[in-house]
């Protein structure tokens, strides 16, 4: 068996963040996403691959080197070139060859160990499914239902949903599968896993179900990123700062070096800083704020504010502002 880690989307739903920074690097804590697939990869000891594109090849080649793990780079510049998640793994098998194939979403945080999930394991397509309890929220997704832990019925974002279990982006094809991949994309949707898993069904190839609970996301919105932070965050990181007597820290909050705490800022809780960061007569709560920005006699909660911007004088709620930006209120 392979592992094959899928990050070679563009990320198109959290722009302007990611624009020019790729999902599965983005800081969740005080590591990225991929760091939390990896550990939970690393205990299996099999042979490891990430698929990227060409545009963020440069992003993951020092992180591929660093952990050991391999990339397979498709040709792709933008968007609308992309190959899409079955096109990538079509693209792996041919560079690597026929096998049953761990494929892991790389904008997916889960609880679930994959030690447990490929116990579960049985020859059969397995996929690993999770409750969201909500009906309305199940039309976003694979929507799954069940007999035992067999898969009897799959629809890929209905618009009426038959259940709340919805098919996680982690998933085993055996190799049988995997050698239907031309097959289905000779006529079929080259980008979501759903579409593949609905085909194979209504060919008469078997799924089964691995049910987990306790938490999942797919950081697909600024919404589920700050719901993973507050959730993976559980202790405090604060590296070389400088923090001024009167500003209040939080926990559990991210700190990273050579960010500058001033005046009688409130940082926390559930706040990343990144580095070189100047908060001054601010509050920061529930929100993640990336490197070399300036933010001055301003409130920011549940907001994503990307690199190098600087905010002044704003009370900021549910807003994601991308890089460079210069928003402020007059003096």
């Amino acid at each position: 068996m392979k592992i094959l880690i899928m990050a070679g989307g563009y990320a198109t739903r959290l722009w302007p963040i990611t624009k020019d920074n790729p999902k599965a690097l983005l800081p969740v804590g005080n590591r990225v996403i991929l760091d939390y697939i990896l550990e939970k990869v690393e205990e299996l000891g099999l042979e490891t691959y990430i698929s990227t594109n060409r545009f963020f090849e440069a992003h993951f080649r020092p992180y591929a080197e660093e952990r050991g793990v391999e990339l397979i780079v498709e040709d792709t510049l933008h968007e609308e070139e992309k190959l899409g998640t079955i096109g990538a793994m079509k693209k792996a098998v041919d560079e690597l060859g026929l096998d049953d194939y761990l494929v892991i979403a790389g904008d997916n945080l889960f609880s679930f160990s994959l030690e447990d999930f490929l116990r579960a394991y049985d020859g059969r397509t397995l996929i690993a499914v999770y409750d969201v309890g909500d009906l309305n929220l199940a039309k976003r997704y694979g929507v799954v239902v069940l007999e035992g832990d067999r898969v009897i019925s799959f629809e890929e974002k209905p618009a009426q949903p038959r259940s709340t279990l919805i098919s996680t982006g982690v998933y085993v094809f055996p190799k049988a599968v995997m050698e239907r991949i031309d097959e289905y994309l000779s006529n079929g949707n080259r980008d979501s896993p759903g579409y593949f898993l609905q085909w194979l069904l209504e060919r008469g190839e078997p799924i089964k179900a691995y049910r987990f609970s306790e938490y999942w996301y797919d950081i697909g919105s600024a919404d589920s990123y700050l719901e993973a932070l507050k959730t993976l965050l559980r202790e405090s990181h604060v590296e070389e700062i400088q923090i001024s007597p009167y500003a209040k820290i939080i926990p559990p909050v991210v700190i990273k070096r050579g960010a500058k705490i001033l005046g009688r800022s409130i940082i926390g809780p559930y706040a990343y800083i990144g580095e070189n960061c100047v908060i001054e007569n601010s509050d920061v709560s529930d929100s993640i704020i990336f490197r070399n920005t300036v933010i001055k006699n301003s409130t920011i909660w549940r907001s994503i504010i990307d690199e190098r911007c600087e905010i002044r004088n704003l009370e900021l709620r549910k807003s994601l502002v991308g890089g460079h930006a210069k928003i402020q209120r007059g003096e």
